[in-house]
């Protein structure tokens, strides 16, 4: 059999994932989704679990949108109007008027020129950080930044690179000295908010940075943000990590997939910037977008989301999270403090944060945990996402089953 040596070598690496603890293991599988009835929140059903009801902290749906009715009522209209799928790549054939709209309708959001939406954020990052990488090129990244632009990094091919310890504004500035008589271009690259841990960049000190080296470079320092936790998340009216620090990317990464619910990524920019991407960028121009349902349906939450509505959802996320981050406070957990609704639980211990997440599923919860060696010795945690849709007799379960926890024997 042609595989057989290679499956053999392949098996071994999964075994030693599996062994490390680091092996993604078999995925839940979603079976049903319940409304809110009362006073709970949503609640899922899982492959093999019978009829127990589960409460999600581990999802990016923030303001639960994607189980709001304007937006599973625009998919479905899109999709009647438009058919299931785009039928070509956006240059051939695959560009319908939703994608148009929708990309306007960002553009604006943000405050910018133009704006253009990709299949995911991850392929969003990749196809806006390689085609503006040169070999004159110096990419300076947070070291906590998101695997799409670390592995955008490995991809682009640049006249250097340099990684600052995280949110250290003294160890950028000294970066962004070292890059200077080495590179015509500097992108400065970092997350808006950083996934595992909910906090976020300082962006109006590291905008302040790139200004004050921008004469030092002939074509800049240019900020590229992947904000796809922030927008619709965080801020007052959900633009996310600008609108919370008043710093301002001259490159804005964001997601349909995360707070409104759908699916897909976009960038958002000036006409110059976004006209070379579409002529550039590998992932928008050989893969199929969105469908016009989705991008029907994104627009629909955008639209949601600025308007009073979108107010009290936002409003109720950030009362949801501080009841949760309180909560914890006062039974005695650590936490990383912040107004973001990704709430980490610093556990400390890979053993423990096992047998917690363990504790959870067996109680009707399901969270993310990151243990040793995905994450270093001492900072093992578990992630919970609060979402819009929660309830406060939701958090209060979740805050009584850690509780349970605390006082129970430790399985290890």
């Amino acid at each position: 059999m042609p595989l057989d040596r290679m499956a053999e070598v392949l098996a071994r690496h999964v075994a030693q994932l599996e062994e490390q603890g680091t092996a993604k293991g078999a995925e839940a599988v979603v079976v049903q989704v319940l409304p809110p009835e009362g006073e709970r929140g949503p609640r899922v059903r899982l492959d093999g679990q019978g009829d127990r009801e589960f409460i999600r902290m581990n999802s990016n749906s923030y303001l639960g949108m994607s189980l709001r009715d304007p937006v599973r009522h625009a998919e479905e209209e899109g999709t009647r109007e438009y058919g299931a799928g785009p039928g070509a790549v956006r240059f051939i054939s695959g560009t319908y008027r939703p994608h148009v709209e929708l990309e306007r309708a960002l553009a604006d959001f943000h405050g910018r020129e133009a704006a253009m939406a990709f299949s995911s954020a991850y392929a969003t990052v990749v196809s806006v950080i390689t085609p503006l990488t040169t070999d004159r090129t110096w990419l300076i990244s947070d070291e906590l930044n998101h695997n799409c632009i670390i592995n955008a990094m490995k991809l682009a091919r640049p006249a250097g690179k340099s990684i600052y310890r995280h949110n250290d504004m003294d160890e950028l500035d000294a970066r962004l000295e070292e890059a200077v008589g080495k590179a015509d271009r500097v992108l400065l690259i970092t997350d808006g908010i950083f996934s595992m841990r909910g906090d976020h960049a300082p962006l109006d000190r590291v905008v302040e940075l790139a200004r004050k080296y921008d004469d030092r470079f002939a074509e800049n320092v240019v900020v590229v943000v992947d904000d796809s936790h922030g927008v619709g998340a965080f801020g007052e009216t959900g633009r996310g990590t600008e609108e919370y620090t008043g710093g301002r990317a001259d490159v804005l990464v964001g997601t349909l997939g995360k707070a409104f619910g759908v699916n897909g990524g976009y960038v958002a920019s000036s006409d110059d910037v976004v006209r070379f991407l579409r002529e550039t960028s590998p992932m928008y121009i050989y893969s199929n977008p969105i469908t016009p349902g989705e991008a029907t349906a994104a627009l629909a939450a955008l639209r949601m989301l600025d308007r009073a509505d979108g107010r009290k959802m936002l409003e109720r996320l950030r009362s949801l999270t501080h009841r949760f981050e309180s909560g914890l406070t006062e039974r005695g957990f650590e936490v990383i403090p912040g107004e973001h609704p990704v709430v980490p639980l610093m556990v400390r211990d890979t053993g423990r944060t096992r047998d917690l997440v363990r504790h959870l599923f067996r109680n009707g919860v399901l969270v993310t945990g990151l243990a040793y060696p995905v994450v270093p010795k001492g900072d093992e945690e578990i992630r919970f996402q609060v979402n819009a849709d929660h309830t406060e007799a939701d958090i209060d379960r979740v805050l009584g089953i850690l509780e349970e926890w605390q006082g129970a024997p430790q399985r290890g």
